[in-house]
């Protein structure tokens, strides 16, 4: 079992589902966990009668909401080691980035807007990670990319432990994007074909990074067919 973390104050519910829905159909077993504190997956995911805490499946993607680590994960379900290839964790607390091990990650995502909401609760939580250096990649939602917003954030970052790595992915923050997901979400499908090129291209190099075994051609052919 692999876990990949998604750090930041930047709504990522709808960014992870996305990705765990490429990850499924080239064959993956996936486990998305919400342990953000609104825990949005709970109002757009579909599911009846919510609990505290639960599982659900959508989309042939297990979701976990409510729990406070993997461990309560594993009593709930049993044998997720085995259970799923990949366990995709969004947090956005240090809290949950402590209770989930995110350090033992493989691989760390910041993600974030430029407005000052999403940029400086996401430095809070990584200025209170206790360790001298993290590795960790930014994936930046913006409507146009710009040098400046990118040298800012890295000026924040300056005195925390953290460390980029060289290359960023970056998502258009576009109205038409916004709208497609709104959609999906309220026909309870999970379609790409609304969104726009860039938005599906940067899925893409996110999905073949998280899966480097898998080919590229397979991971198209996932979009030509949703």
């Amino acid at each position: 079992m692999r876990k990949i973390g998604f750090i930041g104050a930047f709504d990522k519910t709808d960014l992870i589902i996305y990705i765990a829905k490429i990850l499924t159909e080239v064959g993956k077993k996936i486990l998305v966990v919400d342990a953000t504190i609104l825990q949005k997956a709970r109002y757009t995911i579909p599911y009846i009668a919510p609990t505290k805490f639960y599982v659900t499946e959508y989309e042939k993607i297990d979701i976990a909401i409510g729990f406070d680590d993997l461990e309560a994960i594993d009593r709930y379900l049993g044998n997720i080691d085995k259970t799923y290839d990949i366990i995709l964790i969004d947090v956005d607390s240090i809290e949950k980035f402590e209770t989930f091990k995110m350090l033992e990650s493989e691989k760390l995502y910041f993600v974030t807007a430029f407005d000052n909401y999403s940029l400086n609760k996401g430095m809070e939580i990584i200025g209170s990670i206790k360790e001298k250096e993290i590795k960790m990649k930014k994936i930046l939602f913006e409507h146009e990319f710009s040098e400046e917003n990118d040298e800012y954030l890295n000026l924040l970052s300056l005195t925390y432990p953290v460390k980029w790595e060289e290359d960023e992915i970056y998502f258009p923050y576009e109205q038409g994007d916004l709208t497609a997901i709104i959609e999906n979400q309220r026909i309870t499908k999970i379609r790409f074909k609304n969104l726009t090129e860039e938005y599906r291209e940067s899925l893409f190099v996110l999905a073949k990074e998280i899966v480097p075994d898998i080919k590229g051609g397979q991971i198209k052919k996932v979009f030509r067919n949703l």
